[in-house]
């Protein structure tokens, strides 16, 4: 799916009515600086080429991207992503590494980095409350930004159909789009409230429910996960369906999230005809 639609071919690199892409470095930094600069930010960071790339492939709109080895990024392209090569090759503006320092907070040792638009809130929405035919991970009250980030990573790779956190932790957060690796733009992300979860059985994640090696989980699952320390809130508990856990050895306290999520999630597939082949 491409931006939380249909699937599709790869995009032509978009930027806003009437704005070419920016064809030398100075342009592409006042871009940068004016992007950031607005009074409701819409633009995302993506660290790397492999968080380009998979922006890029499932539908991102990238207004500017810097590199500061533009010839060995596009070698790279040719090696790992053939199929964004001439996309690439019409975005990406070289820059030094002095320039991306001064725009970036940690640059990526690929030398790459970009800014995205958000997917609208209209077509998160759609991908998360229309039919669906892959569950949708709920985060509930989530703590740490990097296990948020391989959750979203683990959920694009399965073709879950949305990722959501209740809570204070922002999905979208630099360091949870770090850990996704770019991959926020193939599954809908948002933050909402329990009333807010979209519809459909809700399984939520707790050592005291079923087995879930004995249980089926349908295709409009909510697959849902408490809080790496505290577990599940009082509020989420109450609406979900059923109880499921892991397997898990005796004096064994826990899995990580995201573990836990890639257990439930290959369950649910290995048993699915809509999983990814």
């Amino acid at each position: 799916m491409n931006a939380y639609g249909p699937p599709g071919a790869i995009p032509e690199p978009s930027v806003p009515p009437g704005a070419p892409l920016p064809a030398s470095p100075d342009e592409a930094v006042a871009r940068w600086r004016g992007l950031l600069a607005e009074a409701a930010p819409r633009h995302v960071l993506l660290e790397g080429f492999h968080a380009l790339k998979h922006a890029l492939r499932f539908g991102a709109v990238v207004p500017v991207a810097l590199c500061t080895d533009r010839a060995g990024t596009l070698e790279l392209a040719a090696e790992l992503a053939p199929d964004l090569g001439e996309v690439l090759a019409r975005l990406l503006v070289e820059v030094d590494a002095q320039a991306v320092s001064a725009l970036v907070p940690r640059p990526h040792p690929t030398g790459v980095a970009a800014l995205a638009e958000r997917p609208a809130p209209a077509a998160v929405a759609a991908a998360l409350r229309g039919e669906r035919r892959t569950p949708v991970v709920v985060l509930d009250q989530p703590r740490h930004l990097g296990n948020a980030g391989a959750v979203v990573r683990l959920a694009a790779g399965f073709g879950a159909s949305g990722v959501v956190t209740t809570g204070p932790l922002d999905p979208w957060h630099p360091t949870v789009v770090r850990g996704g690796a770019g991959l926020h733009f193939a599954t809908a992300v948002a933050p909402l409230e329990v009333s807010e979860l979209p519809g459909g059985p809700l399984f939520a994640l707790d050592p005291e429910g079923a087995d879930i090696r004995g249980l089926a989980l349908p295709d409009d699952a909510l697959l849902a996960f408490g809080s790496e320390r505290h577990g599940l809130s009082a509020g989420l508990r109450a609406r979900a369906d059923q109880l499921v856990a892991l397997p898990m050895r005796p004096q064994v306290s826990s899995y990580n999230l995201a573990t836990s999520v890639g257990m439930a999630l290959f369950h649910w597939a290995s048993a699915s005809g809509a999983a990814p082949a």
